[in-house]
């Protein structure tokens, strides 16, 4: 809470919102900072819990809410418009976000398909990671092509933004996430026994192939949703688990995912804190990837041995 209020309060005008508004500063409080801050909330909590569902499935610590190229696939929705349709469409404040859903689902949807028809997680790891090259090299074509000022609103979205958000689009972002973290908590025993490895979790009486659909599915919901709407973020997804799992010792989901969303949720806006503290207008991908970085560095020096 603490957090949330300093950050609706910083910015280059601080104001303090339990005293008399003027009536600018009740519009930047209400239009701008609330949304913004409840925003970081959101998309901290859901990049951390899908970067760690996906850690889970595939037992790999560098595995993260993008690594089935749910990113990717957005990205090339917004590239397609921007770079194609910037001529015969008026962009509009939701055409972009409804652009990055588009494409984000098209690849979740072949992924969700692929991953009927293998059994290794690793197989599907690397399908994956096919798609994701396969639309970032499609990106890179259009962008090779493309007029400098769609170049230009392009690369604005990829740095990713929280200001971005209004409440008209929370009315589409919060029922997308909630969806996701209902799955998530529906599988929460299935997330457990996938712990010990795929064997193991047979043993239990776990369905392995329809767990892997619903962490998938979640994952695409999650981690779709923030990146269609605020662009991608790094870092958030790939490190806040490991920082739940050392702060709590603990590989159990009914404390890390709780913990991860907490976590994920402070940090990210520590890190708009510091992007509205800032002198020149920073990414927040930037900021919290430079921010969080350390942060692992010390933990894995901590925990060498």
């Amino acid at each position: 809470m603490l957090l949330l209020g300093l950050d609706i309060c910083s910015g280059s005008l601080w104001i303090w919102p339990f005293g008399e508004l003027s009536g600018m500063e009740y519009n930047i409080l209400h239009a701008i900072r609330i949304p913004k801050a409840v925003t970081a909330v959101l998309a901290g909590a859901a990049l951390s819990v899908s970067g760690l569902i996906m850690q889970t499935l595939f037992r790999n610590p560098l595995a993260g809410p993008y690594t089935l190229g749910v990113s990717s696939g957005a990205s090339l929705g917004v590239a397609l418009l921007t770079m194609l349709g910037v001529y015969s469409i008026q962009l509009s404040a939701v055409s972009i976000p409804i652009a990055a859903c588009i494409g984000a689902t098209l690849v979740l949807l072949l992924v969700m398909g692929v991953s009927k028809k293998v059994t290794s997680n690793v197989s599907l790891l690397i399908v994956g990671m096919m798609f994701g090259s396969i639309a970032g090299a499609l990106v890179s074509l259009l962008q090779n092509f493309a007029n400098p000022d769609a170049l230009k609103l392009f690369i604005v979205w990829t740095l990713g933004s929280l200001s971005s958000v209004s409440w008209s689009d929370m009315q589409l972002l919060i029922p997308i996430l909630l969806l996701g973290t209902l799955i998530v908590l529906l599988a929460l025993k299935p997330l457990n026994g996938l712990l010990l490895g795929e064997d193991y979790a047979r043993g239990l009486g776990i369905h392995v192939g329809r767990t892997r659909l619903f962490i998938v599915l979640a994952t695409g919901l999650l981690a779709g949703g923030v990146t269609a709407f605020c662009g991608p973020i790094a870092f958030i997804g790939v490190a806040v688990p490991h920082i739940a799992r050392g702060v709590f010792k603990t590989s159990n989901h009914r404390v890390t995912i709780p913990a991860s969303a907490l976590i994920g949720a402070c940090l990210l806006l520590v890190c708009d804190l510091l992007c509205s503290l800032a002198i020149y207008p920073l990414p927040i991908s930037t900021v919290s990837a430079l921010f969080g970085a350390p942060i692992i560095i010390w933990i894995i020096l901590k925990n060498k041995k």
